[in-house]
């Protein structure tokens, strides 16, 4: 009984190894050919059809050939740690920071493209809830701390990955990077928003002190622009209010 056990778990073990990666393994002895041809064509257009589905533009600039390389040199090597297929798009990202060297042709963006696609996908479907309507900016906002919505995320790209296309593919990052606010709203919508590079560092500031108030914040934020914390706060104040409004932030 061990021993046909055994022969079934080497079985399997073959199966599955050809099935990833045929080029590499044979497949196992004693399998007619059309039937194992038909488990590689279905598992593969599985897989390629969720990653294609999350990440689009970087499918339409590899074309056809190289898309498809890649996606099977990830079926072939990584392991992925989940059952859920909704998260087969973060496995294959990781895939692309951990195990893909870059080269060849392969773009440098390749990883900064792709994690950009995969945030709106996150976003979609990540547990959390929107922040309730507030009654607006308060008067003392100076006086307040603020929370920042986890369906809120500062990005910021060496390449300006929210411009690229077959179009436009940029071979060096520009001097400097981009910096983006990506949210979910109340409506359920992912929406993806240009942040000024002293926005961004803002968001930096609320991540470094959470109990500090905002006044502190814009402060911290003049000593190190050079600038006058009276009209930074002046410039400030609407942008506050509109992230409030859009449910980025509320204040505590």
């Amino acid at each position: 009984m061990a021993e046909t056990e055994f022969a079934f778990q080497r079985l399997q073990r073959e199966f599955a190894s050809h099935i990833r990666d045929p080029a590499r393994y044979p497949a196992p002895a004693g399998v007619p050919s059309e039937r194992i041809a038909i488990y590689r064509e279905l598992l593969y257009n599985n897989i390629e059809s969720f990653v294609g589905n999350g990440f689009p533009v970087v499918k339409r600039i590899l074309g056809e050939e190289r898309w498809n390389s890649l996606v099977r040199d990830f079926f072939a090597r990584h392991v992925c740690t989940t059952p859920y297929f909704s998260e087969i798009c973060e496995e294959f990202l990781a895939y692309l920071e951990e195990e893909r060297n870059l080269g060849g042709d392969d773009p440098p963006f390749l990883f900064e493209l792709a994690h950009y696609e995969w945030v709106e996908l996150a976003l979609a479907i990540h547990p959390a809830e929107a922040f309730l309507r507030s009654a607006g900016l308060p008067p003392n906002w100076p006086e307040r701390r603020v929370e920042i919505s986890p369906l809120a995320w500062h990005l910021g790209y060496r390449y300006p990955v929210h411009r690229i296309d077959p179009d436009f593919i940029p071979d060096s990052p520009p001097e400097t990077p981009s910096f983006l606010l990506v949210y979910r709203g109340r409506d359920e919508r992912v929406r993806f928003l240009e942040s000024p590079p002293l926005l961004h560092r803002l968001f930096e500031l609320f991540d470094e002190a959470r109990s500090a108030v905002l006044g502190r914040h814009i402060e911290r934020l003049a000593a190190e622009t050079g600038g006058d914390s009276m009209v930074l706060n002046r410039q400030v104040e609407p942008v506050l209010a509109d992230l409030d409004e859009r449910g980025i932030l509320r204040f505590v």
